[in-house]
């Protein structure tokens, strides 16, 4: 909760000192938190904001878009949408790395330099699959049968082929506890139980989805959770490469979870386009 507390007096006083741009702006990563894992390791959760009302960017990995050390390539994106986005990519620490190591991500946009560190201090361990009321990330799949991922986005959930100018099919399968955090209880009959979000995350053309935000039909299939629902949507892609896209299923609490660090789930299609 005090991280929580610490993200949202960042944003409510940068929002009171800082008018908005059309572009032009700079690109600042987010530490949204940390949680540890089974395995001993530990999972840094990652987003940014660009400050910029109109502009994506587009930031190659390199000396304008590094994670060091280890870096400059982390896995972070090099696509910038406009606005504030949540838990676009997760940094997996080893066992030893400590309270007192740090990583920093360094961005240049429009000339202007933001670097932010990521470390494992107490006061940012956040919960991503529950949260205080029992409310958990929805389940999300590319398959009627699964299988099926939940949280964070790590690693490639999907690999595809695609040529240029032809629509690629994207179908998506969603399973959620439909559990409503008492904050939305009173605006539970007006928000969909599960919204999906495509975004294009790296690439070397433009991506043009046919929604970017498709409905999630109701739809019964055998997975975990009371409500069970698909999607489908196309990607056109203007360019022959390797792109990664990131599509993110929120759940009644919304996009960031309504700042608490939960309940959504991200997960990271790579498309081959010849």
């Amino acid at each position: 909760m005090r991280a929580v507390f610490f993200v949202l007096l960042a944003g409510a006083l940068s929002a009171q000192v800082e008018p908005p741009h059309v572009s032009g702006q700079a690109v600042t990563a987010a530490f949204e938190g940390w949680y540890a894992n089974a395995d001993g390791t530990s999972t840094i959760l990652i987003g940014y904001y660009n400050r910029n009302l109109k502009e994506a960017l587009e930031i190659p990995v390199g000396p304008n878009n590094r994670v060091e050390p280890g870096g400059p390539d982390r896995g972070q994106p090099t696509h910038f949408l406009p606005g504030r986005q949540w838990g676009v990519f997760t940094i997996t620490v080893p066992k030893n790395f400590g309270e007192q190591q740090k990583l920093t991500w360094t961005i240049v946009a429009n000339g202007k330099t933001t670097s932010i560190p990521f470390s494992l201090n107490p006061l940012w361990v956040i919960s991503p699959f529950i949260e205080a009321a029992g409310n958990t990330p929805p389940f999300l799949g590319f398959a009627e049968t699964g299988p099926f991922v939940q949280g964070p986005p790590r690693g490639i959930a999907q690999s595809l082929d695609a040529s240029v100018g032809a629509p690629l099919p994207l179908n998506v399968w969603v399973s959620d506890d439909a559990k409503v955090p008492p904050p939305f209880a009173a605006y539970a009959a007006m928000i969909p139980m599960v919204s999906l979000t495509w975004m294009k995350f790296r690439g070397p053309g433009d991506v043009k989805f046919s929604s970017e935000k498709p409905k999630v039909a109701k739809a019964p299939f055998k997975a975990e959770g009371a409500y069970t629902g698909k999607s489908s949507a196309t990607a056109t892609f203007s360019a022959p490469g390797d792109y990664l896209l990131e599509v993110t299923a929120n759940d009644i609490s919304g996009v960031g979870g309504g700042g608490f660090q939960c309940c959504w789930t991200s997960a990271q299609v790579k498309v081959t386009v010849k």
